[in-house]
């Protein structure tokens, strides 16, 4: 286990992998109650998270041909950039469109950054090591997605949505930037083999 967790490209699955669903976690438990606070009725608070969901799984029907085209890599990162539209299209405003439509935004981006990076991860070990490895995995990423479903709150409530929306950044950036530092790597490991 250790051999395979201290893999560069387990560690990249890893990162991209939490921060994904971290962040979406995290904005989505904060969203409805900003609603809410912001005046509108938990009744279109709640039109809001069912668009969301819908916009998690739907492009599943098609995520996996895209990795098959594209790569897990540029699926993982293609998520990474629409996470951080959701989070310009939440820090623009408090209106209505700017929640339904971060919310969209935050499924689609998980969608393509947490199914990528979770194929990232297949990627790095073998069949017979799948249990011990997928349950370090799981262990670890829904231990942070448990923490920052709890911090959400906690944001919303001491410093506002804007800040929910702000914190996406920094995140995202090292989420990608990590993820560039090993498509590079990868680059440049193909050329040496050729």
């Amino acid at each position: 286990l250790l051999t395979i967790i201290t893999q560069r490209r387990f560690i990249t699955a890893m990162i991209c992998g939490i921060g994904s669903y971290a962040l979406m976690s995290f904005m989505m438990t904060g969203a409805p109650l900003a609603m809410v606070g912001c005046g509108f009725s938990p009744n279109l608070a709640t039109i809001g998270i069912q668009w969301h969901v819908m916009a998690m799984f739907a492009p599943s029907f098609f995520t996996g041909r895209l990795i098959a085209r594209f790569g897990r890599d540029k699926i993982t990162g293609a998520g990474l950039l629409i996470l951080l539209g959701c989070a310009a299209v939440a820090g623009m405003g408090i209106e209505l469109w700017n929640f339904w439509l971060a919310l969209i935004l935050l499924g689609i981006g998980w969608n393509f950054g947490f199914i990528g990076a979770t194929a990232m991860v297949t990627s790095t070990y073998h069949a017979s090591e799948k249990n011990v490895v997928q349950g370090f995995h799981d262990v670890t990423l829904f231990g942070c997605v448990a923490a920052a479903s709890l911090l959400s709150g906690k944001v919303l409530n001491n410093w506002g949505w804007e800040t929910v929306s702000l914190m996406f950044w920094p995140i995202a950036v090292f989420c990608l930037a990590v993820l560039g530092a090993q498509m590079l790597a990868d680059r440049r490991a193909a050329r040496a083999h050729a």
